[in-house]
């Protein structure tokens, strides 16, 4: 008999991360594009960013310390050098093209995350 699957405890973390770098990637690309104008709300997209770096500190840190199991760490592991176009990014500008790739620099690590975020396993481990 195969042993019981259960989720990664750490898995809606790095579900909330991987959205919230998400929305704020389509908010962006919205306001580029100008399908969007968040003249009034500037702050949102701001918002969105702050929101995304600390949804994706808790993963990382709650992975690692709180129930350290080899999934928790693999899937932090994957997300850990997405800090680094979080941190360039307010240093990149705002017009031109570095903004938007060095944001999407960001999301291989975010997909990975996610998706070794959510493999299952065995209820020993």
């Amino acid at each position: 008999m195969r042993p019981r699957q259960r989720m990664n405890t750490a898995a809606p973390l790095f579900t909330a991360a991987a959205v919230s770098y998400a929305a704020n990637c389509a908010l962006g690309a919205a306001v580029a594009t100008k399908v969007v104008d968040t003249s009034g709300v500037r702050w949102l997209h701001h918002a969105l960013y702050i929101a995304t770096c600390a949804s994706t500190a808790a993963a990382v840190t709650t992975a690692w310390w709180g129930r350290a199991r080899p999934t928790n760490r693999h899937a932090a592991c994957a997300l850990m050098p997405a800090a680094v176009p979080l941190a360039l990014i307010p240093y990149g500008g705002t017009r031109g093209r570095r903004h938007p790739l060095i944001a999407l620099a960001a999301a291989p690590f975010f997909a990975a995350s996610l998706v070794r975020s959510r493999r299952r396993v065995p209820e020993g481990k």
